[in-house]
Formats: C-alpha cells, sequence, structure tokens
C-alpha cells in the first residue's frame, strides 16, 4: 500500500515543514501557518478532556470554507438523527478556521497540525476518531497513515479529479494512487471522477454519489429571513444581483449596466467588504454619476429605481439572489468563478467570466444552458439585453438552471448512509 514516494515523503516531512517554519522570518504565509499551530495541542487537550463520551466520534477535514460547506449538509443530517455523535473538525486555511471556529455542536475546531509522523500520530491518539471524513481533496498523508494504522476509516466525499490534474503526473501518479487506496471509500461527484478513480489508480472503492453541496444549496434557499425587509423595495421589479464581484467584475459590470437601454436595478455585493475596499467601491459609483445606497444604512428613502444597493455586510448573498431576475458572480475574470450554484438554485439566468475551469459545476451549468459565459464588456451586455427583450430565452436559462441543481441533489443521504453503516463497528469511547 505504502510505495516508495510515500515513504519517502514519511522520512522528509518533519525536514519540510521544519524548513518551512524557520522560513516564516521571511515569508508571511509560512510565518501564519506556524503562528496558528504554535499551541494546537496543548489548546486542544482540554477540550477533549471534557468532550462527552460517546459511542461513535467523527472528524471531519476541510481545506476551507467552501469544501467545509460540502460536509455541512452531512454533518448536519447525523447530528440530527444521532445527536450524541462527537464531532471534531479540522481546517488547513485561516479563512476556513475563522469562519467556522464556533461551529454549533463540535467538540473542537481546530487547525490541522503540521504533517509530520509525531504530529498524525499525536492527534489520532487524541481525538480516537472512528472515522475521518475528508471532504475533496487537502491528503496530508502522515495523518491519512495515522489514522489507517488507528483502524480509524477513512471516506473521501465530493471527490473530483481534473483531467489536467496533477494527479496524473508521471512523478506523482504512484505517490497518488497509494494516496487513494488508503481510502476506505470514495464518493466522488460525477461518473467521469468515479472511472478515474477506478481506471487510473485502481480504487475499486470509488463509487458516484454527487455533490452535498447541492443538498445545501436547495435546503439553505428555502430560507429568506435575511432578506425580508428587502423584498418590498424590489416587488414586480427586474434585478440584477451581481454577486461575489472583484474590481474586474465591476468596471465590465457597470460599464454594460449603464449602457442598458431597459436598464435593471442593480444590487452589487462586492467579495471583500472592508473598509478600504468599500471605500474604493463608493468612489468609482461617485466617479460614473451613479446614485448608491449601502445596505448597513438603509432606509424608507431609498429607491431601487434611481440607486443602486451596495451591500457592506456579510451574510447575505446567498439569499439575495431570491429576489434576483438575473445573477452575475464574479471571480470569472480573476483566479476562478465563485460560487455558481447559490444563484441557479432559485431558477435564474447566471453569468459570469471565462474563468470557470476549476469549478466543475459551473462548466456544466454552463453547458446545459443554465449559465452564459462572457469575456468583455460587449458580451455581457449582449447577454443581459437578450435576457430583457427575450422573456423566452429568460426563462429556458432560467429553468435549465433551477433543473440543474435539483437534479443533482441525494449526495448527502449516500454518504450518510456508508458513515452509520460503521457505527456499529465502533467501540463505545
Amino acid at each position: 500500500m505504502n510505495g516508495p514516494a510515500l515513504k519517502a515523503y514519511q522520512l522528509l516531512s518533519p525536514l519540510l515543514f521544519r524548513a518551512a517554519s524557520l522560513l516564516g522570518s521571511f515569508n508571511k504565509r509560512f510565518a501564519t501557518f506556524s503562528a496558528a499551530r504554535r499551541n494546537l495541542f496543548e489548546e486542544l487537550e482540554p477540550k477533549m478532556q471534557s468532550a462527552a463520551k460517546s459511542s461513535f466520534r467523527l472528524w471531519v477535514h476541510a481545506a476551507s470554507v467552501g469544501e467545509f460547506e460540502q460536509a455541512r449538509p452531512v454533518i448536519e443530517a447525523l447530528k440530527k438523527k444521532h445527536p450524541e455523535i462527537t464531532l471534531f473538525i479540522s481546517f488547513l486555511s485561516d479563512s476556513g478556521f475563522n469562519a467556522r471556529c464556533n461551529f454549533p455542536g463540535a467538540a473542537a475546531v481546530f487547525y490541522l497540525p503540521a504533517d509530520t509522523p509525531a504530529n498524525a500520530k499525536r492527534l489520532v491518539t487524541l481525538l480516537k476518531p472512528d472515522l475521518l471524513l475528508l471532504m475533496r481533496y487537502d491528503f496530508w498523508p502522515n495523518h491519512l497513515l495515522a489514522a489507517k494504522k488507528s483502524g480509524v476509516r477513512l471516506v473521501l466525499a465530493a471527490a473530483v479529479i481534473q483531467k489536467n490534474s496533477q494527479y496524473f503526473s508521471p512523478l506523482l501518479k504512484s505517490f497518488y494512487r497509494s494516496i487513494f487506496n488508503l481510502f476506505d471509500h470514495i464518493y466522488t461527484v460525477s461518473t467521469k471522477d468515479t472511472r478515474a478513480f477506478r481506471d487510473r489508480f485502481g480504487c475499486r472503492q470509488a463509487e458516484t454519489a454527487g455533490d452535498p453541496r447541492f443538498d445545501q444549496v436547495f435546503l439553505r434557499s428555502r430560507n429568506s429571513g435575511k432578506v425580508a425587509h428587502l423584498k418590498p423595495f424590489y416587488e414586480n421589479r427586474s434585478v440584477l444581483i451581481a454577486g461575489s464581484v472583484w474590481q474586474i467584475d465591476e468596471t465590465l459590470l457597470l460599464g454594460a449596466w449603464q449602457r442598458l437601454e431597459n436598464r435593471l436595478s442593480l444590487i452589487l455585493v462586492p467579495h471583500q467588504v472592508n473598509p478600504e475596499n468599500m471605500e474604493r467601491l463608493c468612489r468609482t459609483l461617485e466617479e460614473r454619476s451613479i446614485p448608491f445606497g449601502k445596505i448597513s444604512a438603509l432606509d424608507s428613502a431609498f429607491d431601487p429605481e434611481r440607486q443602486v444597493l451596495v451591500v457592506d455586510e456579510t451574510g447575505y448573498l446567498a439569499e439575495l439572489y431570491s429576489i434576483g431576475s438575473i445573477a452575475y458572480v464574479g471571480g470569472g475574470f480573476g483566479v476562478n468563478v465563485h460560487n455558481t450554484l447559490e444563484p441557479a438554485v432559485y431558477g435564474i439566468p447566471v453569468l459570469f467570466g471565462p474563468r470557470h475551469h476549476n469549478s466543475p459545476e459551473a462548466e456544466e451549468l454552463a453547458a446545459n444552458g443554465g449559465a452564459t459565459v462572457v469575456n468583455d464588456e460587449a458580451s455581457l451586455l449582449s447577454a443581459l439585453n437578450r435576457f430583457i427583450k427575450d422573456p423566452a430565452a429568460h426563462e429556458r436559462s432560467g429553468m435549465a438552471a433551477g433543473t440543474f441543481v435539483k437534479e443533482r441533489t441525494g449526495a448527502t443521504s449516500i454518504i450518510c448512509r456508508r458513515i452509520e453503516q460503521y457505527f456499529g463497528a465502533a467501540e463505545p469511547a
């Protein structure tokens, strides 16, 4: 099971992480990584002593917030049916930990320690998990090996393999083959991914389940309390929701929006709502002579026909799409498009930029007609005009988007059934 590359990693990993720690003096990222984990075990041990005794201990690991959101419906379904479960949650990233460090029902939320054999053994001994649920990716070999050696069941969920993935590299393929075959079960997002795990890596335990995020998005779409006070302003209006937008998104979007013959009401939700970015955005709107109001200072005088609503507080976006007629999702002119499922679930056309290839759901959404990829201001203007002037085109795209999400729900129950099969094998704590 443990190939030469994996054994070499085990030997070298302490040196690699020691070097990373020393580089913290010169590199902010390494410094942050080390500082976050400095007293990790000392802080974790008291939590373990006070954790309630239970017959099943579930450890969930996610790289960051996005991956955790895939795990969330699984966690909630299991806790609802089996409230006695002891839950541990680990993150690699600062953003993931900071966003979910107070997740309700968890005995402990913590940073994953540096991946050395000693740390991995210490963590598994401390947690004593019955099962580790790892979401999508973020494979740290020593932690996986220590868990496996201790008899912990390993389940990988929402797994994907991109066609140009480093997993296929001649230098790394045998390494990842060893990693993937540590898992007792692998639940993939699509049949394409299942075939890749089975045919390219010999993982006969791979099975298609889908992406639990579809379940999460669908369930969350039933809630709209956060935006209830906004609905009267936008009743009987066509509304363009611009979500998670960066500066380049704003430039293209505002340019196209100002050129519309039949202008939609516009709600702008920046990706970052820190004071500096909000000041910059407001200055941009003023320079373009666009009247606006901030959601933090909203009052009865706000006029959505004349003013753009700027969302300068967090927590609104997912529900905001419920009052939208068309959605523009930012990030597609940067590293990668942001969450396209959140607007799609409401059955409205979705627009985003060309950089979406690291998001399988965005690619599929575009392929089935639920989303339109825009490459510049002109194509964005054209797409907006098409949906405004052609109600049939708007309805077709919106219906395709909503159906796309609804048809892909169900992964949560598949994954939960597998986890529940292991309940009987767990020894009482």
